[in-house]
């Protein structure tokens, strides 16, 4: 008869495993993990971590068993490295250079040579009234609607 210590033991290596088995990705499915999995493979990964831990191998000696024989992607998790760094980050890079782009476009709309040329020759600024009617001069028509341009 099992004593209170196995069962308590039992159940803390139960625990450990189920950790771990959803933190491992199945390599046969590849969608679930090894604990929800019912992959042959998925099997025997499980019995592998469970051996594991009764050898008194530590989580952190398991993910790198695991890793090494399957690669990263086995992991749900991987590691922060560079790479990974610049997979996440650089679609927050595209995005600040696109925004920066459009906020210098429409700084240069907002801004016209014209005017800050007269502004340095006459030596005075231009009046609100005559800083209007340069503009209304200056300032190219909106393009025309092309029938070949989608959504124009």
């Amino acid at each position: 008869m099992a004593t209170e210590e196995d069962v308590k033991q039992r159940q803390i290596i139960e625990s450990r495993a189920r950790n771990i088995s959803h933190n491992v990705r199945c390599t046969e499915c590849g969608s679930q993990s090894i604990e929800d999995s019912q992959a042959d493979v998925a099997i025997l990964l499980r019995k592998l971590i469970r051996d594991e831990i009764k050898s008194g191998k530590s989580d952190k000696e398991i993910y790198k068993k695991l890793e090494d024989e399957f690669g990263e992607t086995v992991l749900y998790a991987p590691k922060f490295d560079l790479q990974t760094a610049a997979i996440w980050l650089s679609p927050v890079i595209v995005g600040g250079v696109a925004a920066g782009i459009w906020a210098y476009q429409k700084h240069r709309q907002r801004t016209n040579v014209h005017i800050m040329a007269l502004n340095l020759v006459r030596g005075v600024p231009l009046t609100p009234r005559e800083k209007e009617t340069m503009l209304d001069i200056l300032t190219p028509p909106p393009p025309t609607k092309k029938w070949w341009w989608p959504g124009k």
